[in-house]
């Protein structure tokens, strides 16, 4: 059992095991997904595994380096570029990349992460130094293109491909982030003054209209009203004027009408002067000359004498009515405001000749009855006003001595 022989035996078969163990361990290569091995033989490039089971010479095949074929995001510190302007502002870049050719990215370049970092540095440099701040913070995507493009370009020679370029962020320095800051500040006061403006403008301009259009309903509601009012009072003195001449109305009923208004006239507190009728026949027979009669001599039933009276040969022509002429209206029937007004009238004569006898003053019997003189019969004088001439009979008086013109008391 201690012999030499055996001891020397047992050492060389645990040697032979163990270099089988190794020589297998060397051989067999298992490659994962997305990953590909460069293997030399002898120092020399033999070939590039890809994923799955391989087997090497031992001691011969060597494998050189793993390269992962997954894209890549490699972030690079921030890098202080000079913009055309003269700021400084720091750039942080994110690159997307891609290994296409492992023999490339191994054999090619060193390192090719670093060499894709200092890459990026001067080709920024070179993009943002030809532009100013502001087209530097508002281009990025053009900053992007540009950056891709040249790093595509030389990297691809590295069996490497560059996906995407993006900018992280672009930090000016601080007094000019303060500058910038108040330059937004104004211009967004700017615009929103601006936008106030335009709605008070244009809150003006539909007031400006809303008023346009109501002043302009409004006139054309008063026109309206203004055209019906003058309808119906025109409608109003056209049936009164035609009931006046269809009822052929006396002396009596206007007589009846000029007393009414004689409150009216004297009545107010600033009133001085009043207006009494000093001749109350002629004053009558001007009343009816306006109403149709002649002016002329009356009969004793009060109508007009003469030719163009009722007592005369030929008779007034009648008057067309005007009723015919109008809509239909809800009026009283102008007979019976005639007769209502005779019965009026009357009434108030009567009142009149009481009143005169009671007070001792003569009364003319055609006056008493509401007629005026017959012909041929000349009404007394009027009794002279102190500070006036008496004039003759048959004189006109002047024009402010017309009878029932207004006399101060």
């Amino acid at each position: 059992m201690n012999d030499p022989a055996t001891i020397v035996v047992w050492i060389v078969i645990a040697l032979i095991v163990i270099f089988v163990i190794v020589a297998l361990a060397k051989a067999v290569r298992i490659v994962p997904q997305a990953v590909s091995l460069i293997v030399e033989r002898l120092g020399r490039y033999s070939r590039t595994l890809d994923a799955g089971f391989h087997l090497l010479v031992p001691f011969v095949d060597r494998v050189r380096a793993g390269v992962d074929l997954r894209e890549q995001v490699v972030s690079f510190p921030p890098q202080p570029v000079i913009t055309s302007d003269n700021l400084v502002v720091s750039i942080d870049t994110v690159i997307y990349f891609q290994v296409t050719d492992p023999k490339a990215a191994v054999y090619e370049i060193a390192n090719y992460i670093t060499a894709i970092e200092q890459l990026t540095v001067t080709t920024l440099r070179n993009v943002i130094g030809s532009m100013d701040l502001e087209q530097t913070l508002t281009s990025r995507d053009q900053i992007n293109g540009q950056l891709r493009g040249v790093l595509d370009e030389a990297t691809g020679k590295w069996g490497i491909r560059v996906n995407r370029v993006e900018l992280k962020s672009i930090d000016p320095p601080a007094s000019v982030q303060g500058s910038m800051e108040q330059q937004m500040r104004a211009e967004r006061d700017r615009r929103a003054t601006i936008l106030t403006a335009e709605g008070v403008k244009q809150s003006q301009i539909l007031t400006a209209e809303g008023e346009k259009q109501s002043q302009i309903l409004r006139a054309e509601g008063q026109a309206q009203s203004a055209i019906l009012r003058a309808e119906g009072e025109a409608r109003a003195i056209l049936q009164v004027f035609d009931a006046i001449h269809q009822g052929d109305a006396d002396p009596k009923l206007l007589a009846y009408q000029y007393l009414q208004m004689l409150p009216q006239i004297a009545n107010g507190t600033a009133s001085k002067l009043w207006v009494v009728p000093t001749e109350f026949t002629a004053a009558l027979g001007s009343i009816a000359k306006g109403f149709g009669g002649d002016g002329g001599p009356v009969g004793p039933s009060g109508d007009p004498a003469g030719p163009g009276g009722s007592d005369g040969p030929a008779q007034r022509a009648p008057r067309p009515r005007v009723e015919n002429s109008l809509p239909p209206s809800a009026l009283t029937d102008p007979a019976e405001a005639l007769a209502e007004a005779r019965r009026q009238a009357e009434a108030a004569t009567a009142d009149a000749t009481s009143a005169g006898t009671h007070s001792g003053m003569p009364v003319d019997p055609s006056v008493e009855l509401g007629q005026r003189p017959g012909a041929g019969h000349v009404p007394p004088p009027a009794p002279p006003v102190r500070g006036t001439t008496p004039r003759p009979v048959g004189e006109e008086p002047p024009a402010d001595d017309v009878p029932g013109g207004p006399q101060q008391v």
